[in-house]
């Protein structure tokens, strides 16, 4: 079978892998995942007033202060072109799962030729990750292709040099940061990297220094519009207002003090209770998982007194103000946390939060999870495990090939994703967007391993010893 008929048969498995899980999803389209709301009414408000706020009808524009454009101008187009329905948006974001297995195979063919791409696309095609967040309307899927689009232009502008690739890196480096702000430093962190351990391992040949700047004032003016507009609305410079890391602070000072499972119901308490029954309620908890019900009284009135910050005003611009507030508070609270017991609170992330990042993806709908069997989730647990482990086998595959450079630019969306994400809360969503990177990698370490590998002769000049 030719590279290119058997590219369309990933493709083919990919779409109907997306169709499968859009009818899986369809009935927590409108229950669950409550921050779909959001991306829906910026997207309908873009789609008829072309205004980014949440408040179209307000006398005085009210910015929007959580949320990047990108991608809901994106739900937004799907909107305008085939009408404002959950459907379309589901029906969309399965060819962009499609696309992203097509950039993994572009990535794979430039590391070690069609036949690792095609293997790495076609490993991308049965992830269930993907198509499962394919059938919501959250930027999962979106900031995914973005992300592997950047990675892929990252490698063509290492290996080929061209000054196009690396304007086109800045340019996609700037939409998946606006598409989700945790990655603002890729793009800084991997110019820093190639100026300084480029040369480290005698790579003469090495980008000059010039086409890095080149990507970074790319990258720069690409991201001025949005600096600016939060400027103007908000009188301050930031990327993300109150989607800042001062709730992730807070949730992550207390991630890993209770299984997942009891946390989500202390979590549902928090949210629901009337604060005169609240301690009777948490109370209850604690007796029936015989926990201590300190710490879940503690977490609980946090959760209440910061959230009514912005859950009390009214007026809209005196609501979306107060969300800023309120992060501010998330943080300083969270930094009080952290502050009682500083090496639980490092051995939590390093244990719990590595964990839920890499390993803890459960692609079952969210109204049924708590109901699965135990070793059904450990499971699906122990597979991502063992993907990680092959990901390691894949770089060290590429070091004993000496391709060095490859093997720095495919670890470092891992490296970057981690030190981002481990201080604060983790979800394993976080690390989605990096996941057909390590499934390049783990396809190649299972074939090293089983030796069956791809061709790996350096494509690049490096030096020939360390």
């Amino acid at each position: 079978m030719t590279v290119q008929r058997s590219l369309l048969v990933v493709c083919l498995v990919a779409a109907l892998h997306g169709l499968a899980f859009m009818a899986y999803q369809r009935p927590d389209w409108t229950t669950e995942w409550t921050d779909q709301d959001g991306y829906r009414r910026l997207a309908r408000v873009l789609a008829s007033t072309g205004k980014f706020t949440r408040y179209p009808d307000s006398p005085v524009f009210v910015p929007e202060v959580i949320r990047t454009p990108v991608y809901p101008a994106f739900v937004a187009v799907i909107y305008t072109v085939l009408g404002e329905s959950h459907a379309a948006v589901a029906t969309v974001q399965i060819g962009v799962f499609v696309v992203i297995c097509l950039a993994v195979f572009a990535i794979g063919r430039q590391i070690g030729g069609p036949r690792l791409g095609l293997a790495a696309a076609g490993a991308t095609a049965l992830f269930p990750t993907l198509p499962y967040f394919a059938a919501l309307v959250l930027t999962e899927v979106w900031t995914t292709l973005m992300f592997t689009l950047t990675m892929w232009l990252l490698v063509r502008a290492v290996h080929e040099q061209r000054p196009g690739l690396f304007i086109a890196l800045g340019m996609l480096a700037a939409a998946t940061t606006l598409s989700r702000p945790a990655f603002i430093l890729f793009l800084p962190g991997i110019a820093v990297m190639a100026i300084v351990l480029f040369p480290l391992i005698g790579w003469t040949q090495r980008p000059a220094w010039s086409r890095w700047a080149v990507a970074l004032a790319v990258f720069a003016v690409a991201m001025l519009p949005w600096f600016a507009y939060n400027y103007v609305t908000l009188h301050r410079f930031t990327l993300s207002p109150a989607g800042g890391i001062g709730r992730g602070t807070w949730e992550g000072s207390w991630q890993g003090y209770w299984p997942g499972r009891i946390q989500t119901q202390l979590t549902e308490i928090a949210d629901t209770a009337d604060p005169a029954q609240l301690d009777a309620r948490v109370a209850a908890l604690a007796a029936a998982e015989h926990v201590n019900a300190a710490p879940m009284l503690e977490y609980a009135h946090q959760w209440q007194d910061i959230r009514k910050i912005w859950t009390e005003p009214e007026d809209p611009m005196r609501r979306a103000m107060a969300r800023v507030e309120a992060d501010d508070e998330y943080l300083r609270v969270g930094l009080h946390n952290i502050s009682h017991d500083r090496m639980a609170h490092l051995k939590r992330r390093l244990t719990r939060g590595l964990f839920s990042l890499w390993s803890a993806d459960i692609p079952i709908r969210y109204s049924q999870i708590n109901r699965m069997p135990t070793l059904v989730i450990r499971g699906l647990w122990l597979a991502q495990v063992v993907i990680l482990a092959l990901a390691v086998a894949g770089l060290w595959a590429l070091v004993r090939a000496r391709r060095f450079v490859d093997a720095l630019l495919l670890v470092a969306p891992l490296i970057y994703v981690t030190a981002v994400h481990v201080p604060l809360l983790t979800e394993a969503r976080q690390s989605l967007p990096a996941k057909p990177i390590v499934l390049i990698l783990a396809v190649l370490g299972a074939a090293w391993l089983t030796g069956r590998s791809f061709p790996l002769e350096p494509q690049v000049h490096e030096r020939e010893h360390l």
